[in-house]
């Protein structure tokens, strides 16, 4: 199965979650386009914090310096991201392919990243951390991806832990809250592995919510 993590907006969590979803199902793990950060990629960071010995980690279709939008970076090095040449890796093995910002961000002149979720026909693994506006980023996020039609796994929570706005987003929303990636000053190996036993048991009933 081919998962893709996503957030209600920039700087939520995906690529811890991302870790954490990684070590709990054993899955291999893509980045496609990694914007900034070249010293340290988020490929690098999710491979560091992992402890089994069967994820694979696929090289990105795109690195570019600049921590900006894809299209935006791609520019500023005179490129275009071509996105009829993206390609899934194949892996007989769960896939975990986490993206860069929100659904919304542009990819080139004319795709989006939630272009390529359908492109690789994905289901969705939505991150929300709580921070005011965020059950309006998260509503609005969810509304998109029921206006495309695509397959919902559920929600994982990140950061400090807000019951009320939790609660109203999965009751607003009906979609499963697979669990919650507790917020650490330092995120290490014994960190990712704690909360991906926490959340394992949610893999067991996912059924992805097509709207």
């Amino acid at each position: 199965m081919n998962y893709f993590v996503t957030g209600i907006g920039t700087d939520v969590g995906k690529t811890i979650v991302s870790a954490v979803l990684v070590e709990a199902m054993q899955a291999d793990y893509w980045k496609p386009v990694q914007c900034g950060g070249l010293d340290y990629t988020d490929t690098q960071r999710v491979k560091s914090l992992i402890s089994n010995n069967r994820s694979a980690f696929f090289e990105e279709a795109y690195k570019f310096k600049n921590p900006l939008s894809p299209h935006a970076a791609a520019h500023l090095e005179n490129t275009t991201i071509d996105f009829d040449q993206l390609v899934l890796p194949q892996t007989a093995n769960h896939l975990i392919v986490e993206g860069a910002g929100g659904l919304m961000v542009p990819l080139n002149d004319t795709a989006l990243m939630i272009d390529m979720v359908q492109k690789f026909d994905m289901t969705v693994m939505l991150v929300s951390k709580n921070y005011l506006g965020s059950i309006n980023h998260t509503l609005l996020t969810i509304e998109v991806l029921q206006q495309r039609n695509i397959p919902v796994a559920g929600i994982i929570f990140n950061g400090v832990e807000n019951p009320d706005s939790e609660n109203y987003i999965a009751q607003y929303s009906k979609l499963k809250v697979l669990g919650r990636v507790e917020y650490e000053d330092v995120i290490s190996k014994t960190f990712i592995k704690r909360n991906a036993e926490k959340i394992k048991s949610a893999f067991n009933t996912i059924k992805p919510a097509m709207h």
